[in-house]
């Protein structure tokens, strides 16, 4: 009996599939068709970016090869696989990238000596979106122009977080000022200057990407502002964003200038270059007065990064003025970080704010453009010839938008 079930079963079975075999023939074929994301990443072959031209296979980068506080000997532009988004991310097409003095802390591994190289490098960016995974794209869309703090700003392209990125109208080099320079500036004086209506304010390195800041936001205070720099030049663009005295102390002895002008001192310092003039500063600092650390440029490319100052009577010369020495690194503020550039960006549109750039065109070897130009940037500002931030173009609209 059992064989018999079983024999009555395969013909059964026989007996269906050509029944299901016949019913499919008389049904119209119908073509499979593979799944597909909303969002095609596959954007080497198949991606488009809003202006219609594909994003290409690989880009051009600059990546830290070598812990070296020489730019030039530590890092190497390479060509690497353009990146793809994750869900949370951005892909962005770089149109500007700015430089910053920390460029060579980074690239000498000074801020975090557990990172070893190879890695990107490069703080700011601005662009436009031409990639994103599908949670970004609540948000944005591709076709976005964005600024962004992110490391990996040197490259022709950056993945980044959607959370970092801060919608902009258009891709102006004038944003660039804003992200890093422009913040340190805005938020140290409102969180550790304590500034009151008629305070004298001394600003170093005042015609620099940030200094130029300090002067306008000291002002803004109801502050005199007292201003450092090393050209006549960069003297007069000081007097047109408000700084009542700019001292060129390439012509003007500045410690007899401040000892003769100011005999009680200043109420604060904006300080980022060290050494000799931290020193200084602190011996003009006026009873309660605040020196602001932001920086000291001047010992960056030294193998310490450091210049040494006069700290052995430094305890003493405090506590006599019941003075105060306070650093500051920007991303200890970072919830200070979005109100504080909603504000900048509100000033600049209502014509308050000077975001000056530097784009080398002053220089001897003409703009800065293409990836290729950020080590003769990185140069340009250390040898003090800029006015204002140094931006580097990597899109011009001349060229090729890839």
């Amino acid at each position: 009996m059992k064989f018999l079930n079983a024999g009555m079963s395969r013909f059964l079975l026989r007996l269906l599939a050509a029944h299901t075999a016949r019913s499919e023939a008389s049904l119209p074929r119908v073509h499979s068709v593979p799944s597909r994301s909303i969002i095609d990443l596959s954007y080497s072959t198949h991606f488009m970016d809003f202006k219609g031209s594909s994003i290409p296979s690989s880009m051009k980068k600059l990546v830290v090869t070598k812990l070296s506080q020489n730019f030039k000997e530590a890092v190497s532009l390479q060509t690497a696989p353009v990146p793809t988004p994750g869900d949370g991310e951005l892909l962005v097409r770089n149109r500007y990238v700015g430089i910053n003095a920390s460029d060579i802390n980074y690239s000498a591994g000074r801020y975090d000596p557990s990172v070893a190289p190879p890695f990107d490098i490069g703080f700011e960016g601005v662009g436009d979106v031409v990639g994103l995974g599908l949670s970004a794209s609540a948000n944005f869309t591709v076709g976005d122009t964005v600024a962004y703090m992110n490391n990996g700003a040197f490259a022709e392209y950056t993945v980044i977080s959607a959370k970092k990125a801060i919608p902009v109208p258009a891709a102006r080099p004038e944003l660039l000022t804003l992200l890093v320079s422009g913040a340190t500036a805005h938020i140290a004086l409102q969180r550790l200057g304590e500034l009151k209506e008629g305070d004298t304010v001394l600003v170093t390195a005042a015609a620099g990407g940030t200094g130029q800041f300090a002067v306008q936001f000291a002002k803004m205070a109801g502050c005199h502002v007292v201003g450092t720099c090393s050209s006549d030049e960069k003297a007069g663009f000081l007097k047109t964003i408000g700084c009542d005295r700019p001292i060129n102390y390439k012509s003007e002895d500045l410690a007899a200038t401040l000892r003769k002008e100011y005999p009680k001192g200043v109420d604060v310092v904006y300080e980022s270059v060290g050494g000799s003039i931290f020193d200084l500063a602190v011996n003009n600092l006026a009873t309660r007065g605040r020196m602001l650390v932001i920086g000291f440029i001047s010992g960056y490319q030294s193998a310490s990064g450091l210049q040494p100052v006069r700290g052995g009577t430094l305890p003493a010369k405090l506590l006599q003025k019941s003075a105060s020495i306070r650093g500051f690194f920007l991303p200890h503020f970072t919830a200070d970080y979005v109100k504080s550039l909603r504000s900048m960006q509100e000033l600049l549109a209502k014509g308050r704010l000077v975001c000056e750039v530097d784009d080398g065109e002053r220089g001897d070897g003409g703009r800065f453009v293409g990836l290729e130009s950020v080590y003769r940037a990185v140069e340009y500002m250390y040898a003090g010839k800029n006015l204002g931030k140094v931006v580097v173009d990597l899109q011009p609209q001349n060229k090729s938008k890839l």
